[in-house]
């Protein structure tokens, strides 16, 4: 073991989480959960979903054979939305392909969907021991500063030098806590912004330190123009005040999510309910409050428009995707959160209760911030 571990574990004893809910009653399946929620996502905001998620799939076999709109419906929030699809894939592999069981190989791990190199690394030293490193956002930060590895981590030959950073300094011992003393120290001390350099216990020798370049490593991803985009979306009321939802494609935001209907740059709100539903629209349309909502790599803008029915469309068109909505039912759909809020809103206004369009809807606007980044599935 060298001495960058050696000290990194006397820390880990001392001041490392040892109570994390996927670290009780330890399995490949809990690892693995906790592990695909973790990515882009930080501890505090997943430890509610990964209990809740637990409390409604204990094992692999509950979610192989659950609906994937249960499994959305459990996410929604936590954002990154294609991991939540993976999972529900790979799960459905586990049972057809591996006997219920999680490989416990490297190539078996990365064959399923949604695992990287750095996920099955990380299941495999916390669920077996096995000497595997991993190379997530906080180790990759540990690592450049310690070494001093000038470059994006996203540029290939910065990522291969950091790899086999890991490689180097992951023991042969003690893998489980290694693999979690290095996520900690990364989330809890080496942070992006203004790292605990007194608190760290490898600072003596960190390069990054002594150069006096501690916050400007690892470096950034390089800057790009942040484009803003705007999406028309139709609120559809029907006479018993449900609303219209349309599920998302699988590819793209919130895929496989339900939203709002989208509105193309050339329709009209009317038109598509007499094509769509074959329904006239009751009274005047309502142009509600312009939603903001950011992403990884650009912003959004829902334009939202407020319409009634005449008449009750009753079941409407499944192969459409289209299902009626009533916001103050117990029953459960994967929903975007932007569209959770203005339901919510809808639903506390006097509008909903009084069918008229006098009330203003207040729109929220949402930041986003990581639990809302849906680049990585095909923005």
């Amino acid at each position: 073991m060298d001495e960058f571990a050696r000290r990194l574990l006397d820390w880990f004893e001392r001041c490392g989480r040892h109570d994390l809910p996927w670290q009780t009653e330890r399995s490949a399946y809990r690892v693995w959960v906790s592990e695909i929620m973790l990515q882009q996502t930080q501890v505090a905001t997943v430890v509610p979903y990964f209990e809740r998620f637990m409390a409604r799939f204990p094992g692999v076999e509950s979610l192989a054979a659950a609906h994937l709109d249960d499994v959305l419906a459990l996410w929604a929030g936590l954002g990154y939305y294609a991991r939540a699809r993976n999972l529900h894939r790979a799960a459905r592999m586990v049972i057809d392909e591996h006997g219920g069981e999680l490989p416990r190989t490297l190539d078996g791990l990365v064959a399923l969907p949604g695992i990287g190199r750095s996920t099955a690394g990380a299941i495999l030293a916390q669920a077996h021991g096995l000497r595997e490193p991993i190379l997530d956002g906080n180790v990759r930060r540990v690592l450049a500063r310690w070494h001093a590895v000038e470059g994006w981590p996203g540029e290939r030959d910065v990522e291969r030098r950091l790899w086999q950073l890991a490689e180097r300094h992951t023991p042969g011992e003690r893998v489980a806590d290694y693999t979690q003393a290095i996520m900690d120290l990364g989330a809890t001390v080496c942070v992006r912004r203004r790292p605990a350099c007194p608190l760290c216990p490898v600072a003596d020798d960190c390069r990054a330190r002594r150069l006096g370049v501690e916050s400007s490593l690892p470096a950034p991803r390089p800057k790009r123009e942040r484009p803003r985009r705007r999406s028309a979306v139709l609120v559809i009321q029907d006479l018993e005040r449900r609303v219209l939802l349309e599920r998302r494609p699988e590819r793209g935001i919130w895929g496989g999510l339900y939203s709002l209907p989208e509105l193309g740059e050339t329709e009209d709100a009317r038109d598509w309910c007499r094509r769509r539903l074959g329904a006239a629209v009751r009274g005047p349309e309502r142009v509600l409050p312009t939603i903001a909502h950011a992403f990884t790599h650009f912003d959004l803008d829902l334009a939202p428009t407020l319409l009634r029915l005449d008449t009750d469309c009753g079941a409407i068109m499944d192969a459409d995707n289209l299902v009626w909505y009533n916001p103050a039912s117990q029953s459960r759909l994967g929903l975007a959160s932007p569209i959770v809020a203005l339901l919510e809103s809808l639903e506390r206004s006097d509008l909903a209760a009084a069918g008229e369009f006098d009330d203003p809807i207040g729109g929220r606007e949402d930041s986003g911030g990581t639990r809302q980044d849906e680049t990585k599935e095909g923005t």
